[in-house]
């Protein structure tokens, strides 16, 4: 290990000018990293409801968003305008307008792989910064950490959940390359726009005319895993009953359910953080409180809860934005908090009986600094914990209630809705309709959970398990 400044408490930004190489080399590799795919970056942010929310600044709002929509129309180094897998084939064999000639589906998967590989060596190459800065710039030879990161590394089910959630997450963030076709021309405005095949000649049909022949409707009419439809397009997961591609609108929805999740889950983990941590300070009567006000929420039927705030407010303002995935993770949000709160509650308490605390008040700091530098840092493992223990729920939650039709406002992608729509075609060879997503579901939940449990051994060795059923009441309804 190289040598370190005798000075521990030199501020980080210090100690890089003094040895500015390693980390130099380290930021030139991530700067190229995010450069070569930025487009794709900016539009997954874009695509959440923040141009809407800026909207509504005025002139510096509509401002901000325009700058954002026009950085997420950046070309990308992995994206369809190169890879293009739409195409048509001659009677002879040979495709047309695809990447090299290629066939569709290889051209598709050969893009896949290459997102996946992309996202891969970024996640490790973040690692490398990690084992830079506690190389060459971090002045304790030694921290707790290190023996979590470590149990972590060996832990094989949270490994598991780690790749689950990733490739979840990768999904959701490349959704508009890794489709076999985009959201605007197959789901959105099919009929604005068209695609050539060939049939004695190359003709043109609009793409809302060509899902009307390639829909998945059970013995009669099918276009089922891995297959080509009549007009030449390669369909991964087969299509809807309207004829649209599933994979696609399953990427699609990924970003939705992810958004629904994380902002659902960073409401209930604040709310809960700051009970957590007011209730082991202050104890007596804001405890009392707190535990009444956290039992009545979790007294109350939270799918009927949920049902109802839903049909009250899908009229309103907020249910417009981002077809209603803002009112569903302000709804999961501000009802989740309580089984948060009581996972926390207790090491809360535990913390603030250690010996630091107590001399930390005897040297007169304040109740804020005391509760964030030397209790909150004790507590956020375990919210982290329940935290991604609960994002699995959340999804659930979701998807049940699109699968009521109380959701995510169509034509808005999302997995509960296909699960829905394809309930009919079940026992039929149109299966993949209902399974496909539904399975989808369990995988990534599982991978949350399993994810969870990794982190949960890796911060605490002594835990025994058994918090994935209380995890699972933290977000689902």
């Amino acid at each position: 290990m190289s040598a370190r400044n005798d000075l521990d408490d030199e501020p980080l930004l210090d100690r890089i000018r003094d040895n500015p190489t390693p980390a130099a080399r380290w930021a030139l590799v991530f700067a190229l990293l995010v450069a070569v795919e930025f487009g794709a970056l900016a539009n997954f942010v874009m695509s959440w409801p923040w141009a809407t929310l800026f909207g509504w600044l005025g002139g510096v709002g509509h401002a901000v968003a325009s700058v954002g929509n026009a950085l997420a129309d950046v070309p990308t180094l992995l994206s369809r305008t190169w890879l293009d897998n739409q195409g048509y084939q001659t009677p002879n064999g040979q495709w047309h307008e695809t990447f090299m000639g290629l066939a569709p589906a290889v051209v598709w998967a050969l893009r896949v792989a290459l997102v996946y590989a992309y996202a891969f060596f970024f996640l490790g190459w973040m690692w490398k910064g990690y084992l830079v800065f506690r190389e060459h710039y971090r002045y304790a030879g030694w921290t707790p950490t290190d023996d979590a990161v470590d149990r972590l590394r060996g832990h094989r089910w949270g490994q598991f959940g780690f790749i689950v959630v990733v490739a979840f997450i990768v999904m959701a963030v490349f959704a508009p390359t890794l489709g076999p076709t985009t959201v605007d021309q197959n789901i959105a405005n099919p009929y604005s726009n068209q695609i050539q095949y060939y049939d004695g000649g190359v003709q043109t049909i609009s793409v809302g005319a060509a899902n009307l022949q390639s829909a998945s409707r059970g013995a009669g009419q099918n276009v089922g895993i891995g297959a080509y439809d009549n007009f030449g397009r390669f369909h991964p997961f087969g299509t809807l009953p309207s004829g649209k591609d599933l994979f696609t609108f399953m990427a699609a929805g990924a970003r939705i359910s992810l958004f629904i999740g994380m902002l659902a889950t960073l409401i209930s983990g604040i709310i809960a953080l700051a009970l957590a941590l007011l209730s082991a300070y202050y104890k007596g009567v804001f405890d009392l409180v707190t535990v009444l006000v956290s039992d009545s929420v979790q007294a109350m039927p939270r799918l009927l809860v949920l049902i109802m705030l839903g049909v009250i407010l899908q009229d309103t303002w907020i249910a417009q934005i981002y077809s209603g995935g803002l009112l569903l993770a302000l709804i999961f949000g501000f009802w989740g908090w309580p089984g948060l709160w009581r996972a926390v509650r207790g090491p809360a308490f535990q913390t603030v009986e250690n010996e630091w605390v107590d001399a930390a008040k005897s040297f007169g700091e304040s109740v804020p600094t005391l509760v964030r530098k030397h209790v909150a840092p004790f507590v956020i493992g375990y919210l982290l914990i329940y935290a991604s223990m609960g994002i699995g729920g959340i999804m659930i939650g979701t998807a049940g209630l699109s699968y009521l039709g109380l959701g995510i406002n169509a034509p808005t992608p999302e997995w509960g809705r296909a699960i829905s729509i394809g309930q009919s075609y079940i026992i039929s060879p149109s299966w993949h309709i209902s399974v496909l997503p539904g399975l989808a579901i369990t995988i990534v939940v599982v991978g949350f959970n399993a994810l969870g449990d990794g982190i949960r051994d890796a911060i605490d060795p002594r835990s025994e398990g058994g918090s994935s059923e209380e995890a699972a009441a933290v977000g689902g309804a």
